[in-house]
């Protein structure tokens, strides 16, 4: 799949999300309007109700004009033209709620226009609660008259409960895409895993191709018999040959490395070392790239403190890549820095080169799996990105923390630490 047939689907996918979602609020917000609107005919029908009963009791004319009034979405004000027994209210207005299956909580207050005040005021809940009544926080209506006032306290968390299918409805959408999302980032990520292998096999190829092509050409001259009359010669191609060998059992133990830290279960042989003695070891298995490359090694080993629990081989690998990662990046004459030094309880060694440098932005992706600083059409630089993967992860099995820091053109300085034993 092209990259801008992924972005084409990428981009149809955010607007249908966006559309789906939109329409779906829309649909919600409808609803949510819908119940509104039955919610205040319900409680409108309901103080009606409740406003005749309380004239029949006291004997009263009925308006002409309806009695209810909304002042705000949850305050409705009901005048009575009469006194109004606070208890007899509470019974009429919990009975006419129920006929209509009104179940939001409410408080209501009676004013009395003779003492013009707030007065025998209750508040009703559906749950079992013990509620107080806040008479003093409800609104008064700046008229003379009998009158009682409703507010609902929660009335947006009932509407809400009610709306069932909506919310189920909802959260099916959420899920959905959730899923979808989900399958499209498998499908980014499947995508940068395919390129990171197709790199992978095509480096490999590359890497073993070459020592293989010089170890067939020389081993085409060695089979001249007149080789053996130029001793020097014959030398000449033998060393060719086993430098090519040894270069190509390095590629080969370095995938084998990575391929044995999949496994779920690799074992360690973890063990009391000498540090120093490690770096020295690794150091001397890399005299011979290090005479090829004219590079120099100052080893600047101030530890005291030099007992580490570690595996020998692996922490050995993770110096030589380092070592290895100084020489292959580097377009002087190398100069490496091997320094190590006791920070509290922790061992340090620091792994410093003057090489090509690392950006800021590939500094935090240089220990990634697979993962090669760009070098555009340049192929200078040969690799697998397994080097500083594996070494990072080499150091935090052994409990430690690696961290690079590099400036372009300046080279590049590694500090790994590790506890003391």
């Amino acid at each position: 799949m092209s990259r801008s047939t992924l972005r084409i689907i990428i981009i149809l996918a955010a607007l249908s999300i966006a559309g789906i979602t939109a329409t779906q609020i829309y649909w919600v917000r409808k609803a949510f309007d819908l119940k509104e609107n039955q919610f205040n005919h319900d409680v409108n029908a309901s103080l009606q109700e409740v406003a005749n009963r309380i004239f029949e009791i006291n004997k009263t004319t009925v308006p002409t004009n309806s009695p209810v009034e909304q002042l705000s979405t949850n305050y409705f004000v009901v005048m009575v033209n009469g006194p109004v027994n606070a208890n007899v209210l509470g019974v009429l207005i919990s009975s006419e709620f129920e006929k209509r299956n009104i179940t939001a909580d409410y408080e209501f207050g009676v004013y009395d226009c003779e003492e013009q005040c707030m007065k025998g005021a209750s508040v009703q809940s559906t749950q079992q609660k013990n509620l107080t009544a806040s008479v003093t926080d409800l609104p008064t209506w700046k008229s003379d008259g009998y009158y009682f006032s409703v507010r609902f306290t929660r009335i947006e968390a009932n509407l809400i409960s009610q709306m069932g299918i909506w919310g189920f409805s909802s959260a099916v959408m959420v899920v959905v895409i959730f899923f979808f999302v989900y399958t499209l980032f498998v499908i980014l990520r499947q995508k940068k895993l395919s390129e990171i292998q197709k790199d992978f096999i095509n480096n490999m190829t590359h890497e073993f191709k070459t020592p293989l092509s010089t170890i067939g050409i020389s081993s085409e001259v060695l089979k001249d018999p007149r080789i053996v009359q130029a001793p020097d010669r014959l030398l000449n191609y033998a060393t060719i040959i086993q430098n090519e060998s040894i270069r190509l059992r390095h590629h080969v133990e370095r995938v084998l490395q990575m391929a044995k830290l999949e496994k779920p279960h690799s074992v360690l042989k973890k063990e009391r070392l000498d540090a120093h003695e490690v770096i020295r070891e690794a150091v001397q298995n890399s005299s011979l790239h290090l005479q090829e490359k004219n590079a120099t090694v100052d080893l600047l080993l101030n530890a005291t403190q030099t007992q580490i629990i570690a595996d020998r081989l692996h922490f050995t690998n993770v110096i030589f890549n380092l070592i290895d990662n100084a020489l292959k990046y580097n377009k002087n004459i190398p100069h490496l820095k091997i320094v190590t030094a006791n920070v509290g309880s922790q061992f340090l060694v620091d792994v410093s080169d003057n090489g090509i440098g690392i950006s800021a932005e590939n500094q935090k992706k240089i220990f990634h799996q697979f993962y090669r600083v760009p070098t555009g059409n340049l192929h200078d630089v040969k690799g697998f990105g397994l080097g500083l993967n594996y070494a990072k992860r080499m150091v935090e099995s052994f409990k430690g923390k690696i961290s690079v820091a590099s400036k372009m053109n300046e080279g590049s300085s590694f500090k790994i630490f590790l506890p003391t034993a």
